[in-house]
């Protein structure tokens, strides 16, 4: 079965791709939703160069259609048909146990006659975050929610001692949005990539989706 890949480039996602790949799946095609500028992508902020670099470095081919968080579902549907159209036949997501993001992702894949695959699906939370490290995925945490997390977390290895430092009620696996990573190498990579944070930037979200605050590492690679 040819299948895409939506994937923000964090380590939940890429532990979905090798599951995904060692179920024999054909995974060829990485889908990123970007923001309106097109140069950073939606959730996670990553420059649009990592992004191409891991693509290459997976040996994928990189689809980054540009939203807004209003029209992001349009958008994202209106992709997912062209994909189909491309003979594309499933995507797979890296979701392991919310289910409106499932409900999500069914919805959506059925407008555009697709098959959501879900390897992470029901897994223990804290097992899938030591198989990422045990699989030799090395990730950096690139953004964190100021409600779950201060700044200083943004821009750190994502390994043992970050987990173990995780305060009471923050998920090893950042599954509730609590921070979000970016995977620069791994057992799917044909090479490594040598990044390095630039800077740490603070972001306050509009009031109409919540005003919260957050830290983004700006990566670059070196």
């Amino acid at each position: 079965m040819r299948a895409a890949w939506s994937s923000s480039g964090g380590k939940d996602s890429l532990l979905a791709l090798w599951y995904a790949k060692a179920q024999g799946l054909s995974v060829t095609t990485l889908l990123t939703m970007f923001d309106e500028t097109g140069r950073r992508s939606r959730s996670h902020g990553i420059d649009l160069p990592l992004m191409q670099r891991q693509a290459q470095c997976l040996g994928m081919s990189l689809v980054t259609p540009s939203a807004s968080w209003k029209n992001y579902e349009s958008v994202f549907v209106e992709q997912l048909q062209t994909l189909r159209t491309e003979g594309h036949e499933a995507i797979v997501f890296g979701d392991i146990d919310l289910q409106p993001h499932r409900d999500w992702e069914e919805k959506v894949c059925a407008q555009a006659g697709l098959m959501p695959i879900l390897p992470l699906w029901q897994r223990d939370r804290m097992e899938l975050a030591r198989q990422s490290l045990q699989l030799g995925f090395k990730a950096i945490v690139v953004c964190v929610d100021h409600k779950f997390l201060p700044r200083e977390f943004a821009g750190r290895l994502y390994d043992e001692s970050f987990i173990r430092d995780l305060p009471d009620g923050v998920d090893a696996c950042g599954e509730n949005g609590e921070f979000h990573t970016f995977v620069y190498d791994g057992p799917l990579f044909a090479d490594a990539l040598s990044v390095g944070v630039a800077a740490l930037e603070d972001y306050r979200a509009p009031l109409e989706f919540g005003g919260g605050g957050f830290t983004f590492a700006r990566l670059v690679e070196s």
